[in-house]
Protein backbone atom coordinates (compact mmCIF):
# COMPACT_ATOMS: atom_id res chain seq x y z
CA UNK A 1 0.00 0.00 0.00
CA UNK A 2 1.22 3.47 -0.86
CA UNK A 3 1.46 5.71 2.19
CA UNK A 4 -0.93 8.63 1.95
CA UNK A 5 -0.94 12.01 3.66
CA UNK A 6 -4.10 13.88 4.61
CA UNK A 7 -3.73 17.47 5.72
CA UNK A 8 -5.96 18.20 8.71
CA UNK A 9 -5.15 21.83 8.03
CA UNK A 10 -2.72 23.97 6.09
CA UNK A 11 -2.97 27.32 7.85
CA UNK A 12 -0.48 29.44 9.73
CA UNK A 13 -0.87 30.05 13.46
CA UNK A 14 -2.98 33.15 12.75
CA UNK A 15 -5.01 31.94 9.76
CA UNK A 16 -8.77 31.98 10.29
CA UNK A 17 -9.87 30.30 7.05
CA UNK A 18 -7.66 27.24 7.40
CA UNK A 19 -7.06 24.79 10.23
CA UNK A 20 -3.65 24.46 11.92
CA UNK A 21 -0.98 22.89 9.76
CA UNK A 22 -1.23 19.28 10.98
CA UNK A 23 -1.16 16.09 8.91
CA UNK A 24 -2.10 12.42 9.02
CA UNK A 25 0.17 9.78 7.50
CA UNK A 26 -2.03 6.84 6.55
CA UNK A 27 -0.34 3.49 6.11
CA UNK A 28 -1.48 -0.11 6.06
CA UNK A 29 -2.41 -0.73 9.67
CA UNK A 30 -0.49 2.26 11.02
CA UNK A 31 -1.57 5.92 11.14
CA UNK A 32 0.68 8.73 12.35
CA UNK A 33 -0.52 12.22 13.34
CA UNK A 34 2.10 14.89 12.67
CA UNK A 35 1.47 17.64 15.21
CA UNK A 36 -1.78 18.17 17.09
CA UNK A 37 -2.65 21.85 17.20
CA UNK A 38 -5.58 23.69 18.72
CA UNK A 39 -7.83 22.96 15.73
CA UNK A 40 -6.83 19.29 15.25
CA UNK A 41 -9.80 17.86 17.22
CA UNK A 42 -12.29 19.93 15.19
CA UNK A 43 -10.57 19.04 11.92
CA UNK A 44 -10.71 15.34 12.83
CA UNK A 45 -14.40 15.71 13.68
CA UNK A 46 -15.20 17.40 10.35
CA UNK A 47 -13.42 14.55 8.53
CA UNK A 48 -15.36 11.93 10.44
CA UNK A 49 -12.15 10.64 11.98
CA UNK A 50 -11.37 9.69 15.57
CA UNK A 51 -8.22 9.80 17.66
CA UNK A 52 -8.87 6.11 18.26
CA UNK A 53 -7.71 5.51 14.66
CA UNK A 54 -4.30 7.01 15.36
CA UNK A 55 -1.37 4.84 16.45
CA UNK A 56 1.02 7.65 17.41
CA UNK A 57 1.39 11.42 17.39
CA UNK A 58 4.67 13.10 16.47
CA UNK A 59 5.39 16.65 17.67
CA UNK A 60 7.81 18.93 15.81
CA UNK A 61 7.89 21.85 18.27
CA UNK A 62 5.91 23.39 21.09
CA UNK A 63 3.82 26.20 19.61
CA UNK A 64 0.07 25.98 20.22
CA UNK A 65 -0.80 25.38 16.56
CA UNK A 66 1.30 22.22 16.83
CA UNK A 67 0.57 21.00 20.38
CA UNK A 68 -2.59 22.81 21.50
CA UNK A 69 -4.85 19.80 20.87
CA UNK A 70 -2.79 17.29 22.86
CA UNK A 71 -4.72 17.86 26.08
CA UNK A 72 -8.03 17.04 24.38
CA UNK A 73 -6.47 14.05 22.63
CA UNK A 74 -5.14 12.62 25.91
CA UNK A 75 -8.36 13.18 27.85
CA UNK A 76 -10.58 11.88 25.05
CA UNK A 77 -8.70 8.60 24.87
CA UNK A 78 -8.49 8.27 28.66
CA UNK A 79 -12.23 8.68 29.19
CA UNK A 80 -13.37 6.71 26.12
CA UNK A 81 -10.94 3.79 26.04
CA UNK A 82 -8.43 4.19 28.88
CA UNK A 83 -5.70 4.14 26.26
CA UNK A 84 -2.45 6.11 26.32
CA UNK A 85 -1.29 7.06 22.83
CA UNK A 86 2.34 6.79 21.79
CA UNK A 87 3.94 10.24 21.74
CA UNK A 88 6.99 10.71 19.51
CA UNK A 89 9.13 13.79 19.97
CA UNK A 90 12.72 14.91 20.25
CA UNK A 91 14.20 14.14 23.64
CA UNK A 92 14.87 17.85 24.17
CA UNK A 93 11.12 18.57 23.98
CA UNK A 94 9.91 16.03 26.51
CA UNK A 95 10.30 18.03 29.74
CA UNK A 96 9.29 21.41 28.25
CA UNK A 97 6.12 19.92 26.76
CA UNK A 98 4.96 18.81 30.20
CA UNK A 99 6.30 21.65 32.33
CA UNK A 100 5.48 24.57 30.01
CA UNK A 101 2.41 23.35 28.10
CA UNK A 102 0.45 20.36 29.40
CA UNK A 103 0.93 20.28 33.16
CA UNK A 104 -1.42 23.20 33.75
CA UNK A 105 -4.40 21.34 32.28
CA UNK A 106 -3.57 17.68 32.88
CA UNK A 107 -1.95 17.62 36.34
CA UNK A 108 -3.94 15.76 39.03
CA UNK A 109 -2.30 15.21 42.40
CA UNK A 110 -1.38 11.55 42.83
CA UNK A 111 -2.85 10.62 39.43
CA UNK A 112 -1.30 12.61 36.61
CA UNK A 113 2.06 14.05 37.54
CA UNK A 114 4.17 13.55 34.41
CA UNK A 115 3.93 13.15 30.66
CA UNK A 116 4.31 9.38 31.10
CA UNK A 117 0.99 9.26 32.96
CA UNK A 118 -0.92 10.35 29.85
CA UNK A 119 1.24 9.12 26.94
CA UNK A 120 3.58 6.31 26.06
CA UNK A 121 6.50 8.67 25.54
CA UNK A 122 9.07 7.64 22.94
CA UNK A 123 11.93 10.17 22.81
CA UNK A 124 13.69 10.47 19.45
CA UNK A 125 17.23 11.58 18.68
CA UNK A 126 17.93 13.90 15.75
CA UNK A 127 19.82 12.53 12.75
CA UNK A 128 18.62 8.99 13.45
CA UNK A 129 16.20 7.08 11.23
CA UNK A 130 13.33 5.40 13.10
CA UNK A 131 11.14 2.73 11.52
CA UNK A 132 7.61 3.21 12.84
CA UNK A 133 5.98 0.59 10.64
CA UNK A 134 6.99 -1.46 7.58
CA UNK A 135 5.94 1.52 5.41
CA UNK A 136 6.77 4.60 7.50
CA UNK A 137 10.09 5.82 8.83
CA UNK A 138 10.96 9.20 10.29
CA UNK A 139 14.23 11.07 10.70
CA UNK A 140 14.35 14.30 12.76
CA UNK A 141 16.38 17.26 11.50
CA UNK A 142 16.87 20.20 13.85
CA UNK A 143 15.92 23.35 11.93
CA UNK A 144 15.90 27.02 13.00
CA UNK A 145 12.66 28.73 13.99
CA UNK A 146 12.58 30.70 17.26
CA UNK A 147 15.98 31.54 18.79
CA UNK A 148 16.50 29.51 21.94
CA UNK A 149 13.67 27.04 21.22
CA UNK A 150 14.13 23.60 19.70
CA UNK A 151 12.24 22.78 16.52
CA UNK A 152 12.56 19.75 14.26
CA UNK A 153 11.63 19.12 10.67
CA UNK A 154 11.12 15.61 9.32
CA UNK A 155 12.58 13.40 6.64
CA UNK A 156 9.89 10.82 5.91
CA UNK A 157 10.98 7.48 4.43
CA UNK A 158 14.37 9.14 3.78
CA UNK A 159 13.01 10.88 0.67
CA UNK A 160 10.30 13.38 1.66
CA UNK A 161 11.11 16.54 3.61
CA UNK A 162 8.31 17.91 5.82
CA UNK A 163 9.27 21.21 7.40
CA UNK A 164 8.31 22.36 10.81
CA UNK A 165 8.08 26.14 11.02
CA UNK A 166 11.56 27.27 9.98
CA UNK A 167 13.57 30.12 8.61
CA UNK A 168 15.05 29.85 5.13
CA UNK A 169 17.72 27.16 4.76
CA UNK A 170 18.66 27.04 1.05
CA UNK A 171 21.77 24.90 1.60
CA UNK A 172 19.73 22.31 3.49
CA UNK A 173 17.02 22.16 0.83
CA UNK A 174 19.51 21.97 -2.02
CA UNK A 175 21.54 19.29 -0.26
CA UNK A 176 18.47 17.21 0.48
CA UNK A 177 17.57 17.12 -3.22
CA UNK A 178 20.98 16.92 -4.89
CA UNK A 179 22.91 14.89 -2.32
CA UNK A 180 20.26 12.74 -0.64
CA UNK A 181 17.77 12.22 -3.44
CA UNK A 182 14.83 13.89 -1.70
CA UNK A 183 11.98 13.78 -4.21
CA UNK A 184 9.39 15.95 -2.45
CA UNK A 185 9.43 18.94 -0.09
CA UNK A 186 6.42 20.06 1.93
CA UNK A 187 7.44 23.50 3.17
CA UNK A 188 5.89 26.10 5.44
CA UNK A 189 5.50 29.41 3.67
CA UNK A 190 4.87 32.97 4.85
CA UNK A 191 3.24 34.72 1.91
CA UNK A 192 3.58 38.34 3.05
CA UNK A 193 5.95 40.37 5.19
CA UNK A 194 9.52 39.73 6.29
CA UNK A 195 10.45 36.20 7.31
CA UNK A 196 11.66 36.75 10.86
CA UNK A 197 10.89 33.21 12.08
CA UNK A 198 9.42 31.67 8.90
CA UNK A 199 10.49 31.08 5.32
CA UNK A 200 8.87 33.53 2.91
CA UNK A 201 7.45 32.85 -0.53
CA UNK A 202 10.01 35.20 -2.07
CA UNK A 203 12.83 33.23 -0.45
CA UNK A 204 11.49 29.94 -1.81
CA UNK A 205 11.06 31.54 -5.24
CA UNK A 206 14.80 32.31 -5.22
CA UNK A 207 15.68 28.60 -5.23
CA UNK A 208 16.79 26.87 -8.45
CA UNK A 209 14.04 25.36 -10.56
CA UNK A 210 15.05 21.76 -9.82
CA UNK A 211 14.45 22.45 -6.12
CA UNK A 212 11.26 24.51 -6.57
CA UNK A 213 9.70 21.81 -8.75
CA UNK A 214 9.65 19.48 -5.72
CA UNK A 215 8.07 21.98 -3.29
CA UNK A 216 4.46 22.13 -2.14
CA UNK A 217 3.49 25.03 0.12
CA UNK A 218 1.72 24.76 3.48
CA UNK A 219 1.32 26.76 6.72
CA UNK A 220 0.13 29.82 4.79
CA UNK A 221 -2.13 32.73 5.71
CA UNK A 222 -5.64 33.72 4.71
CA UNK A 223 -4.27 35.73 1.78
CA UNK A 224 -3.45 32.46 -0.03
CA UNK A 225 -6.11 32.88 -2.81
CA UNK A 226 -4.36 36.09 -3.90
CA UNK A 227 -1.16 34.14 -4.57
CA UNK A 228 -2.48 31.36 -6.78
CA UNK A 229 -0.41 31.47 -9.97
CA UNK A 230 2.25 33.64 -8.33
CA UNK A 231 4.42 30.95 -6.73
CA UNK A 232 6.99 30.18 -9.45
CA UNK A 233 5.44 26.79 -10.10
CA UNK A 234 5.14 25.62 -6.49
CA UNK A 235 1.69 24.30 -5.64
CA UNK A 236 -0.36 24.78 -2.48
CA UNK A 237 -1.30 21.85 -0.30
CA UNK A 238 -5.03 21.91 0.47
CA UNK A 239 -6.57 20.98 3.81
CA UNK A 240 -8.46 17.67 4.06
CA UNK A 241 -7.12 16.50 0.68
CA UNK A 242 -5.39 13.10 0.62
CA UNK A 243 -2.05 12.95 -1.21
CA UNK A 244 -0.03 9.89 -2.17
CA UNK A 245 3.51 10.01 -0.85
Amino acid sequence: MTVKMQMLGTGSAFAKNYFNNNALLLGSGYNLLIDCGITAPLAMHELGRSFEEIDAVLITHLHADHVGGLEELALTLRHKTGRKMTLLLAEALVDPLWEHTLMGGLYQEGITTSLDDVFHVRPLHPDTNYSLSPEISVHLLRTPHIPGKDSYSLLLNEEIFYSADMTFEPKLLTGLVRNRGCRKIYHDCQLEGPGVVHTTLNELKSLPEDIRSRISLMHYGDEKPDYIGRTAGMDFLEQHVIYEL
